[in-house]
C-alpha cells in the first residue's frame, strides 16, 4: 500500500481494483519478510535483544504463532508488542461504520452483514491506519468479561425499541474492537482465572459469548501477553489450557553488559537540549549509573525476584544531570560537569526502583541505596586504576624481586596525618578544584595514569579515586549534612567510632 490513504470508497471499486485481503498474521509474515530479505529492523530502538529475543519473535511471527512475553519488569516486554504494529499494512479497507472494523470481504457483524445485503458493491468504504489497529490492556483484578469481550446494552436496546435477544443490543468489549488488529494483555496472571477462561474459544476456535447470545465471530487478532515470572507464585497464575493455547513462550531479560545498558539509558532517557547544553556527562558517571543497576540485580538485600528495572537507570540518568544543572544555576554558571558527589542526587531513584528482601528492609532502602552505590565504585574503580588490593600482599625486597611502588600510599599518608576533606556537592567549580590539589599526591597518581587528561578530566578522576579508594576502605568517607562528603583517615575515624560508642554506653550506665 503507499502511504498515502487509498481514494477507494466502495466494496465495488476495491473489488475492481485487484485488492487482496489478508488475516492479520499473513500481512505480519509477510512484511516481515520484506524486512529480513530488504536488510530493514522493524523492532527500532529495542538494544540488546539482537541475538537474543528478537530471533525469537521472528520466528514466532513467521510461525503466525500468539505471544507470551515472560520476564521481570523493566524488560521492555510491552515494547516489543508496541513495535510489532510496524509490521502491519499501512491501510486496511472497513466497512464504513462498523465498529469493529469488519473487512468487507468477509463481514462478522450483524450491522455489516445487513449493510452488504443491502448495498452490495455500494457498500461505503473506510480505510484505517495500522497506528489504529493496535490495542492495550493492563490486566487487574477488577477486569470483567464484559471489558473483554462485551455486554448487553439496556439503553441502546429501550433507544431502539429492541428486544435483549436481538443481536443489536450487544455493545463489543476491547477485544472484538481490535479485531484486525494486535491485542496486548499485560501481567496475564493478574486476570482472574474465569475472565482467563473466556479467552480459551477465541484463541482457539474464534468463538465469543455475551450474555447467552450464540455467536460465532471468528476474530482476526495477534494476541500478545506478558507475564512476571514472580506472579505464578505472588498474586496468580495463568490458567493451563490458557497457556496451551499461547503457541510461543518468548523468555526476555536485562541488558548483558554496561555498554548495552547504557545506550538503552540515553536512549530512553528524558532530558531536554538545553540541559545537554549546560551540563557535560563524562562516560565514567554514564557508566557508573549502569553499574549501580547492575549491582542491584546481584545485591543480597534486593529481591531479585522482583527484579530491577531499566527505568533505575533511566531515572537516575535525568536525576544525575538535573544535580549538576542546579549547581549550575545556583552559581550562574554557563556550563558546569557532572561529580561524583552529585550522585547523592540519584538516590531517590534507586530507592523508588527496588524491592528489598527482609535484610534489606532492616537496612533501610536508602542505607542499601548507599551500599549499591559504593559496591558500584568499587567495582568500576579498578577499571581506571590498578587494584588496591593488589598492594597488600607482596613479596620482601630482594634483589630478584622487587615490590610494586603504592601509587595510593602519599595520599592515604597525607589522610593518616590527620588532615581531611570535604567536598560539596554544591561548591563552586574552582573551589572543586581547588579542594582536591590539597591532597597530597592525589594529582600525581592521577597524571600517571592519563597524562593527556584535561584540567576538568583531571579533576574528576582525582575525586573518583578518592571514592574509589574509601570503597576500598583505604581512607574513610562519610556524608556531610550541607550535601557532599567528607574524607578522613580510616584509623582515626575507626578509633573516634569506638570511643564515642564507648562515650554513649557510660552515658547509659550513668
Amino acid at each position: 500500500m503507499t502511504s498515502m490513504q487509498p481514494t477507494i470508497k466502495t466494496f465495488g471499486k476495491l473489488k475492481a481494483s485487484g485488492y487482496q485481503p489478508k488475516s492479520v498474521k499473513e500481512e505480519v509474515r509477510h512484511n516481515l519478510i520484506n524486512s529480513i530479505q530488504t536488510n530493514q529492523n522493524p523492532f527500532t530502538g529495542i538494544l540488546g535483544y539482537e541475538d537474543t529475543v528478537i530471533p525469537d519473535v521472528e520466528r514466532a511471527l513467521l510461525s503466525r504463532h500468539n505471544i507470551l512475553f515472560l520476564g521481570l519488569r523493566g524488560q521492555a516486554k510491552t515494547r516489543m508488542a508496541r513495535e510489532m504494529v510496524n509490521l502491519l499494512d499501512e491501510w486496511i479497507p472497513v466497512v464504513d461504520g462498523s465498529d469493529i472494523n469488519d473487512s468487507p470481504f468477509a463481514p462478522i457483524s450483524l450491522y455489516a452483514r445487513n449493510l452488504l445485503d443491502e448495498m452490495g458493491d455500494a457498500t461505503p468504504i473506510s480505510w484505517l491506519h495500522r497506528s489504529e489497529r493496535y490495542g492495550e490492556k493492563l490486566a487487574t483484578p477488577d477486569v470483567s468479561v464484559a471489558d473483554l469481550i462485551g455486554d448487553v446494552d439496556p439503553i441502546k436496546a429501550a433507544n431502539m425499541r429492541l428486544s435483549f435477544a436481538d443481536e443489536r443490543v450487544l455493545h463489543y468489549g476491547i477485544i472484538p474492537r481490535s479485531h484486525r488488529g494486535i491485542f496486548v494483555i499485560n501481567e496475564l496472571p493478574d486476570l482472574q482465572a474465569r475472565i482467563q477462561v473466556s479467552l480459551f474459544n477465541i484463541l482457539q476456535e474464534g468463538d465469543i459469548q455475551i450474555r447467552g447470545f450464540k455467536l460465532r465471530m471468528p476474530l482476526d487478532i495477534l494476541f500478545v501477553f506478558t507475564a512476571n515470572p514472580e506472579d505464578y507464585t505472588n498474586r496468580g497464575s495463568i490458567v493451563t489450557p490458557l497457556k496451551d493455547r499461547i503457541e510461543s513462550q518468548i523468555v526476555t531479560h536485562y541488558p548483558k553488559t554496561v555498554h548495552v545498558s547504557q545506550a538503552i539509558t540515553e536512549q530512553e532517557a528524558d532530558v531536554l537540549p538545553e540541559q545537554m547544553q549546560k551540563v557535560a556527562v563524562p562516560d565514567i558517571a554514564k557508566m557508573l549509573v549502569e553499574e549501580i543497576a547492575m549491582e542491584a540485580r546481584k545485591s543480597e538485600y534486593v529481591d531479585q525476584k522482583s527484579g530491577v528495572s531499566a527505568r533505575l537507570t533511566i531515572s537516575a540518568y535525568e536525576n544525575l544531570i538535573s544535580s549538576a544543572e542546579l549547581r549550575a544555576l545556583k552559581h550562574g554558571s554557563t556550563n558546569t560537569m557532572v561529580r561524583i558527589s552529585d550522585f547523592i542526587g540519584v538516590i531517590p531513584s534507586i530507592t523508588g526502583k527496588i524491592e528489598l528482601v527482609y535484610e534489606g528492609e532492616q537496612e533501610g532502602p536508602t542505607n542499601v541505596a548507599y551500599r549499591l552505590l559504593e559496591q558500584a565504585t568499587r567495582t568500576m574503580f579498578t577499571q581506571y586504576f590498578p587494584d588496591p588490593q593488589s598492594f597488600k600482599k607482596q613479596p620482601r625486597s630482594n634483589d630478584k624481586v622487587k615490590p610494586k611502588p603504592n601509587p595510593y600510599q602519599s595520599i592515604i599518608d597525607w589522610f593518616g596525618r590527620g588532615n581531611d576533606l570535604v567536598m560539596l556537592q554544591h561548591a563552586p567549580d574552582d573551589d572543586y578544584r581547588n579542594n582536591l590539589y590539597q591532597v597530597d599526591g592525589l594529582y600525581a597518581a592521577v597524571k600517571q595514569y592519563y597524562p593527556n587528561a584535561d584540567e576538568t578530566q583531571l579533576a574528576l578522576l582525582m575525586e573518583f579515586m578518592l571514592h574509589g579508594l574509601a570503597s576500598f576502605s583505604l581512607i574513610s568517607k562519610k556524608g556531610v549534612e550541607s550535601g557532599g562528603y567528607s574524607f578522613g583517615d580510616i584509623l582515626g575515624s575507626m578509633m573516634n567510632m569506638n570511643f564515642n560508642t564507648e562515650q554513649e554506653d557510660e552515658e547509659e550506665d550513668f
